[in-house]
Protein backbone atom coordinates (compact mmCIF):
# COMPACT_ATOMS: atom_id res chain seq x y z
CA UNK A 1 0.00 0.00 0.00
CA UNK A 2 1.31 3.13 -0.80
CA UNK A 3 1.36 6.63 0.85
CA UNK A 4 -1.31 7.80 -0.86
CA UNK A 5 -3.82 4.74 -0.40
CA UNK A 6 -3.37 5.19 3.36
CA UNK A 7 -4.21 9.07 3.00
CA UNK A 8 -7.16 8.21 1.32
CA UNK A 9 -7.73 5.12 4.02
CA UNK A 10 -6.99 7.65 6.65
CA UNK A 11 -4.26 6.17 8.10
CA UNK A 12 -1.65 8.45 7.85
CA UNK A 13 -2.70 12.31 8.48
CA UNK A 14 -3.24 14.58 5.06
CA UNK A 15 -4.36 18.36 5.11
CA UNK A 16 -7.17 17.86 2.87
CA UNK A 17 -8.32 20.60 0.97
CA UNK A 18 -11.18 18.52 -1.29
CA UNK A 19 -12.96 15.58 -1.43
CA UNK A 20 -15.85 13.65 -3.26
CA UNK A 21 -16.29 10.19 -3.89
CA UNK A 22 -13.84 9.19 -6.21
CA UNK A 23 -10.98 12.31 -5.98
CA UNK A 24 -9.10 13.44 -2.97
CA UNK A 25 -7.18 16.63 -2.84
CA UNK A 26 -4.47 17.60 -0.25
CA UNK A 27 -1.34 20.24 0.40
CA UNK A 28 2.04 18.60 -0.51
CA UNK A 29 3.97 18.08 2.83
CA UNK A 30 6.88 19.38 0.48
CA UNK A 31 5.52 21.63 -1.40
CA UNK A 32 7.69 23.50 -4.66
CA UNK A 33 5.64 26.84 -3.72
CA UNK A 34 3.35 27.14 -0.47
CA UNK A 35 0.01 25.78 -1.69
CA UNK A 36 0.70 23.22 -3.31
CA UNK A 37 -2.07 20.93 -3.83
CA UNK A 38 -2.07 17.26 -5.09
CA UNK A 39 -4.85 15.48 -6.56
CA UNK A 40 -5.49 11.92 -6.34
CA UNK A 41 -8.06 9.28 -7.67
CA UNK A 42 -9.10 7.25 -4.47
CA UNK A 43 -8.76 4.03 -6.33
CA UNK A 44 -4.81 3.42 -7.17
CA UNK A 45 -4.21 3.47 -11.10
CA UNK A 46 -0.61 3.69 -12.02
CA UNK A 47 0.73 4.62 -14.92
CA UNK A 48 -2.09 7.48 -16.72
CA UNK A 49 -2.03 5.19 -19.95
CA UNK A 50 -3.88 2.65 -17.97
CA UNK A 51 -6.39 4.89 -16.50
CA UNK A 52 -9.60 5.00 -17.38
CA UNK A 53 -10.52 8.37 -19.42
CA UNK A 54 -13.82 9.08 -16.75
CA UNK A 55 -11.10 9.13 -14.12
CA UNK A 56 -8.68 11.16 -15.90
CA UNK A 57 -11.50 13.62 -16.75
CA UNK A 58 -12.75 13.59 -13.28
CA UNK A 59 -9.13 14.06 -12.16
CA UNK A 60 -8.86 17.46 -14.35
CA UNK A 61 -11.62 19.35 -13.49
CA UNK A 62 -10.50 18.72 -9.68
CA UNK A 63 -7.38 20.31 -11.01
CA UNK A 64 -9.12 23.08 -12.39
CA UNK A 65 -10.80 23.90 -9.59
CA UNK A 66 -8.00 24.14 -7.33
CA UNK A 67 -6.23 26.01 -9.92
CA UNK A 68 -8.86 28.82 -9.69
CA UNK A 69 -8.86 28.96 -6.32
CA UNK A 70 -5.23 29.23 -5.98
CA UNK A 71 -5.64 32.07 -8.22
CA UNK A 72 -8.59 33.94 -6.54
CA UNK A 73 -8.07 33.27 -2.76
CA UNK A 74 -4.16 33.21 -2.69
CA UNK A 75 -3.54 35.65 -5.36
CA UNK A 76 -1.73 33.04 -7.31
CA UNK A 77 -0.60 34.82 -10.62
CA UNK A 78 -0.25 31.47 -12.60
CA UNK A 79 -0.34 27.71 -11.59
CA UNK A 80 1.47 24.61 -13.03
CA UNK A 81 -0.39 21.66 -13.21
CA UNK A 82 1.94 18.79 -13.64
CA UNK A 83 1.59 15.26 -14.16
CA UNK A 84 4.99 12.27 -14.07
CA UNK A 85 4.76 8.92 -15.08
CA UNK A 86 7.18 6.76 -14.15
CA UNK A 87 10.61 7.16 -12.37
CA UNK A 88 12.84 8.43 -14.97
CA UNK A 89 9.75 10.90 -15.01
CA UNK A 90 10.41 11.95 -11.78
CA UNK A 91 7.38 10.38 -10.09
CA UNK A 92 8.03 8.90 -6.58
CA UNK A 93 4.86 7.42 -5.86
CA UNK A 94 3.60 4.96 -7.58
CA UNK A 95 -0.33 6.20 -7.78
CA UNK A 96 -2.01 8.79 -10.79
CA UNK A 97 -1.71 12.11 -9.47
CA UNK A 98 -1.62 15.43 -10.63
CA UNK A 99 0.68 18.53 -8.75
CA UNK A 100 -1.29 22.04 -8.95
CA UNK A 101 1.24 24.82 -8.03
CA UNK A 102 0.30 28.04 -7.58
CA UNK A 103 2.97 30.47 -9.28
CA UNK A 104 3.77 34.33 -7.71
CA UNK A 105 5.64 36.62 -9.91
CA UNK A 106 9.33 36.37 -7.95
CA UNK A 107 8.44 33.47 -6.21
CA UNK A 108 12.08 32.17 -7.10
CA UNK A 109 11.28 28.92 -8.57
CA UNK A 110 12.68 27.85 -12.15
CA UNK A 111 12.39 25.34 -14.11
CA UNK A 112 15.43 24.62 -15.51
CA UNK A 113 14.06 23.55 -19.29
CA UNK A 114 17.06 22.62 -21.22
CA UNK A 115 15.49 22.52 -24.73
CA UNK A 116 17.04 20.42 -26.82
CA UNK A 117 16.63 20.34 -30.60
CA UNK A 118 15.98 17.58 -34.02
CA UNK A 119 19.12 17.11 -35.94
CA UNK A 120 16.89 17.69 -38.96
CA UNK A 121 12.80 18.50 -39.88
CA UNK A 122 13.20 14.65 -41.38
CA UNK A 123 14.15 13.60 -37.84
CA UNK A 124 10.98 15.34 -36.06
CA UNK A 125 9.11 14.43 -39.10
CA UNK A 126 10.14 10.11 -38.76
CA UNK A 127 9.12 10.43 -34.88
CA UNK A 128 5.84 12.05 -35.79
CA UNK A 129 4.97 9.63 -37.99
CA UNK A 130 6.08 6.73 -34.99
CA UNK A 131 3.78 8.58 -32.93
CA UNK A 132 0.87 8.51 -35.15
CA UNK A 133 0.64 5.13 -35.79
CA UNK A 134 0.99 4.46 -32.23
CA UNK A 135 -1.51 6.60 -31.97
CA UNK A 136 -4.53 4.54 -34.27
CA UNK A 137 -3.17 1.15 -32.85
Amino acid sequence: MNIFEKIVNREIPATIVYEDQDTLAFMDIGPIIKGHVLVIPKTCYDPITETPDEVLCKLIRVAKQVASAQMNVLGADGVNIIQNNGKTAGQEVPHLHFHVIPRFENDGHHWNWNAKCYDNPEEMEQLAEKIRKGLSE
